[in-house]
């Protein structure tokens, strides 16, 4: 899954004031150098008049480019050539509980997923935090027994076999969009996310979201969890391979135009090759000795 975009906070203004700057008082041999340093010091305080001004003229907003009302992407990048001509038909119903980062992120998977499902067949919900009075359809669909939610742990069962042996055949799937510990927050966080039963994929794929870096090798993007899973739902092969193919052509043109091949951190700390320090903290640096054993976390 996608999980992988930070909060930032403005920190307050630094204000400077002119008439904070202290000047000695002249002795009876420097007057002259006292009588320079308080014109001088007018000086700063007309510079720091017409600086003041400078707040009151009006801001102008950078132009954005141009997107492509299907696929969100700027028009002289449009993957649409990539998408299916007309949505692919699907029985499933698909949400996407998007947390608030990765809506402003560039490189964002969902925009394609949804570009390729029928509109009433894949909804986004975006927020960190939901509750039945926040979101009544939410939460009746989280209360349905043929509801799935896609997230991998211990309790998870897989997909496939849920399938084989669930009386009643899932019609809906529930997948969270965000890095993996904003995931981990919004899961653990809304109670609603535990009515459903928890399944993840039982697959060897690798990510073919090779510009943006995963935990380990076998995690997935948004887009990718979404086709295996709906490709399985749907028993229909077809449905992954078209979810597939705008991805691909995403980091083919990103890869041609500078981007690099992310490797997992996983595979850097195998290697040797993980590039920054071993954290001090004793959580973190937990998680990294799990990763180097291949061990889920």
């Amino acid at each position: 899954m996608e999980w992988q975009k930070e909060e930032q906070t403005l920190g307050d203004p630094i204000v400077w004031s002119p008439g904070d700057s202290r000047c000695q008082t002249p002795t009876e041999e420097g007057q002259e150098e006292g009588v320079e340093s308080a014109v001088a010091t007018l000086g700063m305080e007309a510079d720091g008049a017409s600086a003041d001004g400078l707040w009151a003229l009006p801001v102008e907003l950078a132009e954005r480019r141009p997107e492509c009302s299907r696929c969100s992407r700027p028009q002289k990048v449009c993957l649409c050539p990539f998408l299916p001509v007309h949505p692919l038909h699907i029985s499933t119903h698909l949400y996407i509980i998007q947390h608030p980062a990765e809506e402003s992120k560039v490189l964002r998977t969902v925009p394609l997923l949804a570009a390729c499902l029928p509109q009433e067949k894949c909804k986004v919900k975006i927020g960190r935090r939901f509750s039945e009075e926040r979101d009544p359809e939410l939460s009746a669909v989280c209360r349905k027994p043929c509801t799935l939610i896609l997230y991998p742990g211990a309790e998870a069962a897989n997909l496939e076999e849920v399938i084989l042996d669930s009386p009643i055949y899932p019609s809906t799937i529930i997948i969270i969009d965000g890095t993996w510990s904003q995931a981990k927050d919004i899961f653990y966080k809304n109670s609603l996310f535990r009515l459903p039963k928890q399944v993840q994929l039982n697959t060897s794929i690798s990510s073919q979201y090779v510009i943006r870096m995963q935990p380990t090798n076998s995690c997935l993007s948004t887009l990718e969890c979404a086709a295996v899973a709906l490709s399985i739902l749907e028993k229909n092969n077809y449905i992954q391979e078209t979810l597939l193919r705008p991805l691909q052509a995403l980091c083919s043109f990103q890869l041609q135009h500078g981007a690099q091949i992310r490797l997992s951190k996983e595979h850097l700390l195998k290697n040797g090759i993980y590039p920054k320090p071993m954290p001090k903290n004793k959580r973190k640096l937990r998680k990294m000795e799990l990763l180097m054993n291949s061990v889920k976390i």
